[in-house]
């Protein structure tokens, strides 16, 4: 009868099935090399193959790289304009200005867009003080 081990890993095969033969891989690159056939072109460069680099070729890569940098350039200067600390009065630009001086221009674009809660917040925010409203007994409506 078979006597039984306790010990698993005396019992497992330790190979993996992946052998080589004895010296194999000490001559290996020049048998690889033995079996690729020929290729001349390889070993001697003749230059009649490829014409000259024209300009563009040549100058392609700083252009690009130039390219890359300005467009760098210009993305740092639309996020620091975007997040400046004190933005630019809209005064300061005449066409906004212009704009905003034509009543039906704020009526159908600027008013259209606040509802009655907005414009009692902001003048909550601005500090507004309801006490400070005088109401006239000509505005207040008469009810029959």
């Amino acid at each position: 009868m078979k006597q039984n081990s306790d010990d698993i890993l005396s019992r497992a095969d330790h190979r993996d099935g992946m052998t080589v033969p004895e010296g194999y891989f000490e001559q290996f690159t020049a048998r690889m090399t033995a079996r690729l056939p020929e290729r001349p072109e390889l070993t001697a460069p003749d230059n009649r193959l490829q014409p000259p680099a024209s300009l563009w070729q040549r100058v392609r890569p700083y252009v690009y790289m130039a390219a890359m940098f300005a467009g760098v350039w210009c993305m740092l200067r639309m996020f620091t304009l975007m997040t400046a600390e004190n933005p630019q009065p809209l005064e300061s630009n005449p066409v906004i200005a212009e704009a905003l001086g034509n009543d039906s221009f704020v009526d159908d674009y600027v008013f259209g867009d606040l509802n009655q809660w907005d414009l009692y917040d902001d003048l909550m925010e601005s500090g507004f003080d309801p006490d400070s409203l005088v109401i006239s007994d000509s505005m207040v409506p008469v009810h029959d």
